[in-house]
């Protein structure tokens, strides 16, 4: 049998026998409740754990990025400075190659030149003994030439080896600027996993937001449901008494009637339940005066 509170208000001092199947029940309620409760918190401490730690590696991940970004900034700089300077080495040779066009055509016009002193000295030659003078003046003109030619030839060769040594230095920059192309694509295709890598860490947080969100849900449900049976456990406290007995205003009174004391007891109210724990509902009470059957 349970508790019957009426009496216990009524005689204080007289014993009430109580059905063992009842204390268990009450045991198993109050057990269930703090495992479940325990189980609760060591979850959330759980995913707590996991979001620190997630939020970690994003950290570290995001200084990695950063550090690349630097990288390829720097490599970026290299490339356009390499760039500039090809460009510079592309604008010199041309005017080296206009020089040296321009030196072939004036040995060009040296050896036309050449070629009418030749054809002039032949002339000459022939009418040596008229044009003795003529013949002098021909062969120190051709003289000059012929050391003009050699000056601009040397200066020819000259050219045509700075011009080697320049193509030289513009196949080494070309080079360069093929590797550090290839650098560029591989630092770009680096970013661009790094930065997959962020979306999918952001994918990750938000699931574990949103689960902690759940737990948080379901953490404030059990509280609430454990307050709720907290608060039935305190009904089925005996009431306090004090040094002078019961005071008056604890005494329940029927509406309809005016009886107190042990015309009214209390019991369960199978019509309303309140709640749960595990497989045994837990009913609201309710009052009946044994004088006039009114309930309440």
């Amino acid at each position: 049998m349970s508790i019957d509170w009426a009496k216990a208000e009524e005689r204080p001092e007289k014993k009430q026998s109580v059905e063992g199947r009842f204390l268990l029940d009450l045991r198993a309620k109050v057990n269930d409740l703090e495992k479940q409760l325990s189980e609760t918190k060591s979850e959330l401490t759980l995913i707590k754990d996991k979001l620190q730690q997630t939020g970690q590696e994003l950290e570290k991940t995001t200084n990695e990025l950063e550090s690349t970004k630097t990288s390829l900034d720097s490599t970026k700089s290299e490339l356009n400075e390499t760039k500039t300077a090809l460009d510079a080495s592309k604008s010199e040779n041309n005017d080296k190659d206009q020089k040296i066009s321009n030196l072939n055509s004036e040995v060009e016009g040296l050896k036309s030149s050449l070629d009418e002193a030749n054809a002039k000295a032949s002339e000459l030659e022939q009418g040596v003994s008229n044009s003795e003078s003529a013949l002098s003046n021909l062969s120190s003109e051709l003289e000059e030439a012929k050391t003009k030619i050699s000056g601009l030839e040397a200066q020819v060769s000259e050219l045509q080896n700075t011009s080697a040594s320049s193509s030289e230095e513009l196949s080494s920059l070309k080079e360069q600027v093929t590797t550090l192309e290839q650098e560029k694509a591989d630092l770009n295709s680096q970013l661009s996993e790094l930065n997959d890598l962020l979306l999918e860490r952001d994918n990750k947080i938000q699931e574990l937001s949103g689960a902690i969100g759940d737990k948080e849900k379901l953490i404030e449900a059990q509280t609430t449901h454990i307050e709720e049976v907290e608060s039935e456990l305190g009904e089925l406290k005996p009431p306090d008494i004090g040094a002078g007995g019961f005071a008056s205003e604890e005494r329940i009174t029927c509406p309809m009637c005016g009886a107190v004391g042990a015309n009214i007891k209390q019991t369960e109210d199978k019509s309303k339940v309140l709640s749960y724990v595990g497989h045994i509902p837990m009913y609201a009470k309710k009052h009946v005066c044994k004088k006039c059957g009114y309930e309440f």
